[in-house]
């Protein structure tokens, strides 16, 4: 799978290496070319000097034969305007751009283009690390019974299977957010630091998820 990415900050460099990691084709545009330094000597996939939206760099990084395309660029014009160029122009399918104002977001969601809104996700981890313990209802079911929530994972947790999580809590793991994006996860997803873990359980099992999801796996229930 061959994938474009806009932007090699933290972020772009972090995703380019991981998809490299994986074994996909990437390509990285940067308008800097002092930027792709933080690929390092390990990276096998190529490197594009230009802007995003551009359609000869975008060309020259291979969008006519890409699979999905990120614009994690620091600026959310540059993000917007390179993923609908992308979408509309070269017909990509898996299309997604990191916005830092939220209320656009909104806008460019409706446009058909998923967004990741940084400083919404970014607020929300803080708020988990400040107040980090129970769980924070996202859903109730019409008769209050089944909840839909995220529960704050203690370290203990980390890179164990959520397959295990569900297993000694009782609840059933519906989806992982992890930087940003939502993830399906099957029974040999590992768990990582910073993943927002959302499940579902009987209202009357809270005290009992919270609990094990805090402490770990070793909890009794």
């Amino acid at each position: 799978m061959h994938i474009v990415i806009l932007g090699c900050g933290r972020v772009g460099a972090l995703l380019a290496h991981r998809l490299d990691e994986l074994g996909h084709s990437v390509a990285v545009v940067d308008q800097d070319p002092q930027a792709f330094r933080k690929l390092g000597s390990d990276f096998s996939g190529q490197t594009v000097t230009g802007v995003g939206f551009d359609r000869e760099t975008l060309e020259s990084a291979g969008i006519k034969r890409a699979h999905a395309f990120a614009a994690v660029s620091s600026g959310d014009n540059s993000n917007i305007l390179a993923a609908r160029v992308a979408r509309e122009t070269y017909g990509v399918e898996q299309v997604v751009a990191r916005i830092y104002d939220p209320r656009r977001a909104l806008i460019y969601e409706r446009l058909g283009i998923p967004t990741v809104a940084t400083v919404s996700w970014t607020a929300g981890q803080f708020m988990r690390r400040i107040l980090p313990l129970g769980a924070e209802d996202e859903y109730r079911d019409p008769s209050g019974t089944v909840v839909l929530a995220e529960v704050h994972l203690g370290e203990r947790w980390i890179g164990r299977r959520s397959s295990e999580l569900g297993t000694a809590s009782g609840a059933r793991v519906a989806f992982i957010t992890r930087y940003g994006m939502g993830l399906l996860p099957d029974h040999e997803t590992v768990l990582q630091d910073g993943d927002l873990v959302h499940c579902l359980f009987l209202d009357d099992m809270r005290e009992q998820v919270e609990r094990v999801f805090e402490h770990g796996p070793d909890e009794e229930v």
